[in-house]
């Protein structure tokens, strides 16, 4: 069922191109399985040209995966081929995806030398009895980029390592140190078994390298013992490149971990006297055994002395509210020797006579009587460590005072006091009869009272001694109240503004003075925000705010000051990112952790909407941290896979790592499962304060809800199990008291706008930016344009700073621009389509078919004569306004008529269409090309985004990766001037440097 969602969801996110390529590689055998895990498979893709097999990660049970091609796709053809290959494998009855006859190997080959272990590598196609092998004569990154045989080259990361291990020796007897490089990147861990043989016979790799053996033996010379180093018994034949052959499996050689001098010592044999036969048993041996193989050999070790019978001993040490009781088995009295495990360990100069018979017979009667073993400490809780001393003394000697301190005290009474902030509970307990007890009066913390109630258990440990019973009644009215305080109450006592209304609920029902907290701020988050002070919006924020969206940024904002976490559950269009974003700081460091299909569009907002902010992806294979910036930005997959280095922000010059300012969790239902590995890393993540932004908080289960508010607010909702048999439970049997309760205790920190409460307002305008990648053809044009337009630019920039050459240099870059949208706009050049009209084309098809209708923009009308016949050719019915289009009240009512048949695309140029039009029938707006001035892109949304649209507005920005289009959105905000200048006034963009406009060429 896993693999069928997964394969469903990787189809949805495809395109139709993507999802052909991903078919087309599947069906050629190019996705070879590496290792399948419990939750977790991992397959690798070979595409011709492509030096190494980009590694794709599937997550079955979560419908994730992760690609190394780092593509800002959604889903690329890559993970199309392997969710397509895997389907085929499971039908066939395979684990993973075993490859075919159309793609070729790397093997390698050893053989015996007189120097050594001489090495070879070739190229393998096929398999079974049907091998061909072909001598490896060129380097991998050559090979890569053939066909061989008519098969594709499969290379994988280690293969590439070994190469550039090799270095400028391909073949031929190793040096020891690459030898060993080599085996070890040969060796299976987890993946496809590298194709190795010696002298044409297959073996095996082990990059474990085979461990020093140690003998010990009786020394002839004297009545003492000598311990010496020799050779493995497994190894078959040694190499002199510190490679061995154990039977059929080649290993690299070992090292001890010991100095030069020691180990020639070794070598030669080192001798111990008979008195020194304790420090060998207790030391040298146990050091020896940790790094090397040991036989023992000798028959005077150990030799016994004396007439010592075994014995039990018991060692008693108080652990908390617990006694543990740790058996040994000993020698003598006093002690001279004890056992750890089977294992003799001297305690004396004096080596005792092992009575193996009966030490069996006191492990017998200690896991009889007292389901004990020997060396393994056992933990009493309090009512079962008040009896067992005295089992325990008539059994064996008992060492230590601790189990005296296990007697039985009087009742206890609870005592609440504070003073509107700060809250003490402590419980008096009567005097006992026991005969440890003093007689007198002593406190008991109130945690350990909770703890020990939770536990079940039915007594508490006092300070000094002695256990109480619990007041159970009490407790099972108050218990869980007194809990949930007790978790918000910090070090000093102050209870945390979050448990506040509870405090005062609970002074009510024990009528306690002096309780009731100030709840003036959380008293306004209750009564729709009324008395929230205004937030102070960040000077560098771009956008105007919405009312309900100012209101969103001080309710954040006010949380924020409280070291509160706060979950924005607002219904999807209503602007949760832009809210979030005023929260961030310039100089603090913020965690963002969002799905990967929203990676790039988080950090095209924060460029756009917060530019003074510093922002760094955390993503790809090469990742690494950037303690310099503002905002970090990672996947859900990326905090599971490195949840240790993103637990805390990176440290800052001398500073240590600390916790993050903020986190920001996009999509937090993303953590709904709180036993699952994301969320797990989630909830590790140290931050002083926290954001969960979703639309769908509780999807099935309210769990859901206890997960992100567990991440937000750890302790407002209690212990899992706490919340489900508090809320949880009782509100699935029908409770409308619980219902009640669970939104009073969180509705100061959710906040959910449905877009009916704000719908007098506008409708919300969402921008999204659709990449797409060049094809060859169009990716050789433009690689060849951009070198000769680099040139161009930077000469006519060297010619003189003047407005007018930046127009120049402008014009010469407006070639870049065509090429980036269709090859036909380019002189001398022709072309159907383009990868950017296809990914229109795409897009149209399925709104059109949702029933939505769309305006397609373009500065240029040549290129909307190309769209044209694409969108004929898909049967997607459209009109067009231009410069030259006569009665344009005519196409306008042939767009906004709402009948069936009235065309859903609208092709407009920007200067005939850009201002002055009404046009709310279209609810998503196409930029096909990014223009220089931003202000004019927003002209053309306006278009739809107006008065009139009752439906939210989808901007979308089709832009060509790698290329000046990318170039132009980031520079369009720094450099607003130069929006200007491609419309003539070059007096405003005289303040563009070299540099900048270079920059677009980079």
């Amino acid at each position: 069922m896993s693999d069928d969602l997964l394969f469903a969801a990787v189809r949805r996110a495809c395109s139709p191109r993507v999802w052909s390529r991903g078919v087309e590689l599947a069906r050629s055998g190019a996705v070879i399985g590496e290792r399948e895990e419990e939750d977790e498979i991992v397959l690798r893709v070979a595409v011709p040209g492509v030096a190494v097999a980009p590694e794709v990660t599937l997550w079955p049970e979560e419908v994730e995966w992760d690609c190394e091609c780092q593509s800002r796709q959604e889903a690329c053809f890559h993970v199309a081929a392997a969710v397509i290959a895997l389907r085929r494998a499971h039908e066939a009855g395979d684990a993973v995806p075993q490859g075919s006859s159309l793609t070729a190997r790397v093997g390698y080959r050893f053989r015996r030398a007189p120097d050594g272990l001489s090495f070879d590598r070739v190229l393998v196609r096929g398999d079974g009895d049907d091998v061909e092998e072909t001598p490896l004569t060129e380097r991998l990154t050559v090979s890569s980029r053939k066909r061989i045989a008519g098969a594709t080259l499969f290379t994988t990361a280690a293969d590439m390592t070994i190469e550039v291990a090799l270095g400028a020796r391909q073949r031929g007897v190793l040096p020891v140190k690459t030898a060993r490089a080599v085996l070890k990147q040969l060796a299976p861990n987890g993946e496809r078994s590298p194709d190795v043989c010696l002298d044409g016979a297959p073996v095996m790799v082990r990059a474990e390298p085979v461990r020093p053996h140690i003998k010990v033996a009786d020394d002839r010379k004297s009545d003492g013992f000598i311990v010496k180093l020799v050779l493995d018994p497994e190894v078959t034949e040694r190499f002199a490149n510190g490679v061995v052959l154990c039977g059929e499996t080649l290993r690299p050689t070992g090292s001890l971990a010991l100095e030069k001098d020691q180990v020639r010592r070794l070598r030669a044999g080192i001798r111990y006297p008979r008195e020194q036969a304790a420090g060998l048993l207790s030391d040298v041996l146990p050091f020896l055994e940790k790094h090397t193989t040991v036989h023992r050999v000798s028959k005077r070790l150990p030799r016994p002395e004396g007439d010592h019978r075994p014995r039990i001993t018991f060692e008693t040490q108080r652990k908390g509210d617990q006694l543990a009781v740790l058996p040994t088995i000993v020698y003598g009295d006093p002690a001279i020797a004890r056992l750890d495990g089977q294992r003799l360990v001297p305690l004396a100069k004096i080596i005792p006579e092992r009575d193996r018979d009966a030490e069996e017979l006191l492990r017998g009667r200690l896991r009889r009587r007292l389901d004990m073993m020997p060396g393994r400490p056992v933990l009493y809780a309090a009512e079962e460590a008040l009896a067992i001393g005295e089992r325990l003394a008539a059994f064996g000697e008992l060492r230590g005072e601790a189990h005296r301190e296990f007697y039985r005290a009087g009742g206890l009474t609870p005592r609440i006091v504070g003073d509107g902030r700060k809250l003490a509970i402590t419980f008096e307990a009567e005097p006992g009869a026991g005969a440890g007890d003093g007689g007198g009066r002593r406190e008991v913390d109130a945690e350990q009272v909770i703890a020990a109630w939770e536990r079940g258990d039915g007594l508490v440990a006092l300070d000094g001694g002695g256990f109480a019973p619990l007041p159970a009644d009490w407790l099972e009215r108050y218990g869980p109240h007194i809990a949930f305080l007790l978790a918000a109450r910090a070090g000093d006592g102050t209870v945390q503004p979050w448990a506040r209304p509870a405090l005062a609920e609970l002074a009510v029902d024990l009528n306690a003075k002096g309780l009731d907290p100030d709840l003036d701020g959380l008293r306004a988050l209750a009564d729709d925000f009324a008395g929230l002070p205004a937030a102070t919006l960040p000077d560098d924020l771009t956008a105007t705010l919405r009312d309900y969206q100012e209101s969103g940024a001080r309710w954040l904002a006010f949380l924020g000051r409280a070291g509160l976490g706060a979950l924005l559950a607002d219904d999807m269009g209503l602007g949760k990112t832009l809210q979030a974003l005023t929260t961030l700081e310039v100089g603090a460091r913020a965690l963002v952790v969002v799905p990967t299909s929203v990676l790039h569009a988080w950090e095209d907002e924060i460029r756009r909407f917060r530019p003074a902010l510093t922002v760094h992806r955390y993503y790809g294979p090469s990742r690494s941290i950037d303690a310099t910036v503002d905002v970090t930005l990672t996947t859900y997959a990326i905090l599971r896979r490195d949840r240790d280095k993103l637990r805390r922000a990176p440290a800052r010059g001398r500073a240590e790592p600390a916790p993050w300012n903020m986190v920001i969790l996009d999509e937090a239902q993303t953590i709904k499962n709180p036993e699952s590995k994301v969320a797990q890393a989630a909830f590790e993540v140290e931050a002083e304060h926290r954001i969960a932004l979703t639309g769908t908080p509780v999807e099935n289960r309210l769990d859901e809800l206890w997960s992100i508010l567990f991440f937000l607010n750890r302790g407002l909702l209690g212990t899992r199990s706490d919340f489900r048999s508090r809320f949880a439970e009782p509100i699935a049997a029908g409770s409308a008291a619980a219902a009640a309760n669970l939104r009073q205790r969180i509705r100061p920190f959710v906040l959910r706008r449905r877009k009916s409460e704000v719908a007098r307002e506008l409708p919300p305008r969402t921008e999204v930016v659709l990449r797409c990648e060049l094809d060859r053809e169009e990716r050789e044009l433009y690689e060849a344009l951009q070198a000769a337009t680099r040139a161009e630019v930077a000469e006519r920039l060297a010619a003189g700073k003047g407005g007018a050459q930046i127009i120049k240099a402008l014009e010469a870059l407006l070639r870049l621009r065509q090429a980036a949208c269709h090859r036909g706009l380019i002189p001398g050049q022709e072309a159907a389509t383009s990868s950017k009209i296809e990914l229109l084309r795409e897009t149209l098809e399925e709104i059109v078919a949702e029933g939505h209708k769309a305006l397609v923009f373009s500065q240029w009308t040549s290129l909307l004569d190309r769209i044209e016949p694409v969108l004929t050719k898909a049967g997607l019915g459209f009109t067009r306004l231009d410069g030259s289009t006569r009665d344009r009240e005519a196409v306008v009512r042939t767009f906004q008529d709402p009948a069936p048949d009235a065309p859903p695309v609208m092709l407009i140029s920007l200067k005939a269409g850009g201002t002055g039009l009404t046009l709310t029938a279209a609810d998503h707006v196409f930029l096909v090309d990014p223009w220089w001035n931003p202000a004019v892109e927003d002209q053309a949304a306006d278009r739809a985004h107006r008065i009139g649209q009752d439906r939210p507005v989808l901007i979308h920005r089709l832009v060509a990766e790698n290329t000046v289009e990318e170039r132009i959105l980031a520079l369009q905000e720094r450099k607003r001037a130069i929006a200007d200048a491609a419309l003539g006034e070059a007096n405003q963009a005289a303040g563009l440097t070299k540099e900048d406009l270079l920059a677009l060429l980079e």
